[in-house]
């Protein structure tokens, strides 16, 4: 598969996950582990989606710092979408541990929101590496 086909296959993942995020937007019946590990999904994804626009092999990670990292080496204006990276703590830890009461809650608003800025960024750039003649 190519890099391109493998971004477009993994952004139609994300849409899932996004969905499922969107599905939860107003449900007190989600905890917000649950609503922040398909958020921290959709990221996951999308940016490993806009490293295969660039021809960049991904890690096999759920760290979202890391990923943020990789597409910043390589010179992608990631600034707008590296506070995204505190939804890192939903891949994994969240899930297997209980919440203390009183704790924040997600302002589940606003992860749409990011996610979604995210989601519609990468989307452009796949589009226009869909449409940019190969070399």
């Amino acid at each position: 598969m190519s890099d391109i086909e493998q971004a477009k296959s993994l952004m139609r993942i994300v849409r899932r996950d996004f969905n499922a995020v969107l599905g939860m937007a107003d449900s007190p019946l989600f905890a917000d582990e649950i609503f922040g590990f398909h958020a921290q999904q959709a990221v996951e994804k999308a940016l490993k989606a806009w490293l295969c626009t660039q021809n960049q092999l991904y890690p096999l990670t759920h760290e979202l710092p890391r990923l943020l990292a990789l597409l910043g080496k390589i010179g992608a204006d990631v600034e707008a979408f590296m506070d995204l990276d505190e939804l890192t703590t939903y891949a994994v830890e969240a899930r297997y541990a209980e919440g203390e009461p009183g704790e924040p809650c997600l302002n589940r608003s606003d992860v749409i929101r990011k996610v979604g800025a995210l989601l519609a960024h990468v989307d452009s750039v796949v589009a226009a590496a869909t449409t940019t003649p190969k070399a």
